[in-house]
Order: structure tokens, then sequence, then C-alpha cells
């Protein structure tokens, strides 16, 4: 009885009444920010909301299973050209297009995950690399379905005779799915299913000694994050507004896994600290101002770009050294840096 009573606790979503008070303190804050923010802020929060999704599927993926992925910025693209279609050539309302869309792309994480039974390491990397490669082309190439290279215009969500035709309201609706996706994330990893995925990460021989289907739970695990993954790229066609392949680059996958590696291996609160820093990381990079060089003229960082000395993509080269340094230093990432700082205030002042 006294186990039975643990396991109760154990999956419950508040195991105490001061977690249940910080949790409506931070919906709070969640449901009050947009009003007292600008609307490009709100812009930005709506990509950060979306890239939380995205770093939750990834981590139940390579943080509780243990597989690593290079392909999700291709479930990202079958998520948003899914609901952009299901709604323009099948006239269907948005509440069906989004579940659908993050069905279709768990459809074909499940395809993804069989090669994933008998590869491992480098060679499960090169297979999800490709299968990324291979949407991406297949929609540039596409033209007549996904409108090729030149891409679509994604309808406006409307609930009845209400149409969201503005950042703010798009925040409340991303918002709301993103914390009941953290919430099932939770408690997926709480049930069998999860502890299923983390013996497999932990030993794949000695779960399957103990009873567990390494077949049902690997390409599982690659169902779920993909499902995760196409929601986050539905809902991130609504909020461009636009999309074509090019949203849809290498580079995305790997921002996702970095969100997951900085963020904390095996965490829901790493993956929501590693999907902030990362997507904050990116928009302040983009907006580097012009820089003067004595004896160059002017060096242009607005695009990325050195105009005049020769060296390419310096934004990404800017981005890849922070992510070294916080590897370096805090190699158990950002959810690691948390567990050390509530620590110390436990046992603060001795």
């Amino acid at each position: 009885m006294d186990m039975k009573r643990d396991y109760r606790e154990d999956i419950r979503l508040f195991p105490s009444n001061v977690v249940k008070v910080w949790f409506f303190l931070l919906i709070a804050f969640l449901v009050l920010l947009p009003l007292f923010t600008k609307g490009y802020i709100v812009y930005n929060l709506n990509l950060i909301l979306i890239n939380v999704i995205v770093a939750l599927g990834m981590n139940i993926l390579v943080g509780y299973t243990g597989q690593i992925s290079l392909g999700h910025a291709g479930f990202f693209a079958i998520g948003a050209y899914a609901s952009a279609l299901i709604m323009t050539r099948l006239h269907l309302p948005f509440v069906f297009a989004l579940p659908a869309s993050g069905l279709i792309a768990a459809a074909f994480g499940f395809l993804l995950g069989l090669p994933a039974l008998r590869l491992k390491g480098p060679y499960l990397v090169i297979a999800t690399m490709g299968f990324g490669m291979a949407i991406i082309q297949i929609i540039g190439h596409w033209e007549g379905f996904f409108g090729g290279h030149m891409g679509i215009i994604t309808p406006k969500i409307s609930f009845g005779p209400f149409e969201l035709n503005t950042d703010r309201q798009l925040y409340y609706l991303i918002m709301t799915v993103t914390v009941g996706m953290t919430i099932a994330a939770i408690n997926i990893i709480k049930s069998r299913i999860g502890r299923a995925f983390i013996a497999i990460r932990d030993s794949d021989i000695a779960a399957e000694t103990i009873g567990v289907n390494l077949t049902h739970y690997k390409t599982l695990a690659f169902a779920v994050s993909a499902f995760y993954t196409g929601i986050g790229g539905s809902l991130m066609g609504f909020v461009l507004g636009f999309i074509n392949p090019q949203n849809f680059n290498f580079f995305l996958s790997i921002s996702f896994l970095a969100m997951v590696v900085v963020g904390g291996l095996g965490s829901i609160l790493g993956s929501i600290l590693g999907a902030i820093l990362i997507t904050i990381l990116q928009i302040q990079l983009n907006n580097i101002p012009e820089i003067p060089l004595l004896g160059k003229g002017v060096v242009f960082l607005s695009q990325g770009w050195f105009s005049m000395s020769g060296i390419a993509n310096v934004s990404s080269i800017i981005f890849g050294l922070i992510l070294i340094i916080i590897i370096i230093f805090e190699p158990l990432g950002l959810w690691g840096r948390w567990l050390k700082i509530k620590y110390y205030w436990k046992k603060w002042p001795f």
C-alpha cells in the first residue's frame, strides 16, 4: 500500500501546495505579460513559446530516450505545411488542422524511428539528417502542391466569427498550447512510458531484459517527439504568415538540438530554459548593428555577413562560440546551474 501511495504522489502534477502556488503565479505572469509589452516583443515571445514546444519534444527523444536526431527541421516543416494545406485545400477549421498536423508529423516520426532500431550514434545522426534534407527537397521541388521555392501564404486562424489578426491574440493561443503540452510532457515522463524511455537511454539491453519492448518504445519516442515538433511548426506557420523551404534549413535542426543540450538533457525545465536562451541569442545576433573597421570601411553584420573582410556568417560563428563557452563552464546545462543555485540557497548561510 505504501508503494502505491508513493507512486500516486510521484505522478501528481503538483507534489506540494508551494508548487501549486508558483504554478498559478507563473500562469498569471504569462497572461499579463503581453499587456505591458510592445508588439515586436510579443512576436518574439511567440517564437520563444513555439521553441519551448519543440524543445520539449526534442528532449523526450534525446534527453530521456537517448536517441539523437538532426532531422527535426523536417518534422517542423511537415507541421507547418500540413496545417496550412488542411485549412486552404480541405477547408477544415484550425481546431482540426492543428492536431492533424501533429499526427501527420508523428506518423513520419514513427517511420523514421524504424531505422533507429538498428542504428546508433553517428549512423543514426546521418539517417535523421538525410530525412530532414529529403523533406525540404521534396517541398521545394513540388510546386503544384507545396508551392515550391516560392512558398505559400498561411491562412488566418479563426474560431467561428472571431479571427486572430494580431501577435497578441496569437500569443494567448500559443501560450495555452505550450502550457498544455508542457503538462502533457511532465505526465509522459512520470508515466510507465517515460520510465521505459529512461530505461532505454540508460541501457537498452538491460531494458529489454526486464521486459521493455524496444521496437515499441523507440518508435514511440520518435513519434511523440515528432508530434511536438509538428505542433510547433504548425503554430510557427501562422505566426510568420508565410512559409517556404528556406525557413526549415539544416541550421534549424542544429538549433533545436542546441536548445536541449544547453538547457539540460533529461529535464523539462532545462528544455524551457534552453529554448528561451537560444531564441533570445538568435534574435539578438540577427540585430547586430553596423561596426566600422579602420582602413576597411564598414562591416555590415545585420545579416550575419562580413561584407568587406571576407569572413562569412559571423552571427553563426558568435552563436557557436557562445554555445561552446556554456558547455565548457556548465556541462549539465542551465538546468544544472539551476540545481546548484537551489541547493546553495537551501544550505545558506552554511
